[in-house]
């Protein structure tokens, strides 16, 4: 079963679950937010993808942090500050195959559900 993970009012989220409904393939979405989100769970996509990676540093809620927050980033702060605020996981985050894939972009999708969708 291919998951997404994030937040139901994002727009890449809302790209992503078109793209897969177009394509008529079956997914499960979990909101961080409603459903929530485990430092076991975020651990374990910290360690597929890379917390710098899962860390979203362009959005709003990351930008508006005190710097003090942003300042000498570890993966324990980076885990600590996504945990309390899941709106600082870079998303869509897709779970497929047994692989995580950050963002969405339609090529990669077509690549990762094959030629044929």
């Amino acid at each position: 079963m291919t998951i997404i993970y994030g937040i139901k009012n994002c727009d890449t989220i809302k790209k992503a679950k078109n793209w897969l409904e177009q394509h008529q393939l079956p997914y499960q979405f979990v909101d961080y937010r409603s459903d929530g989100l485990t430092a076991v769970q975020l651990t374990q996509f910290s360690a597929a993808c890379g917390w710098e990676n899962l860390l979203n540093t362009r959005g709003t809620t990351y930008r508006q942090l005190p710097d003090s927050d942003k300042a000498n980033m570890t993966e324990q702060k980076a885990l600590a500050l996504m945990l309390a605020q899941p709106a600082m996981i870079k998303r869509p985050l897709l779970f497929h195959d047994g692989k995580y894939i950050l963002g969405f972009q339609p090529g990669n999708y077509q690549q990762i559900f094959g030629q044929n969708v």
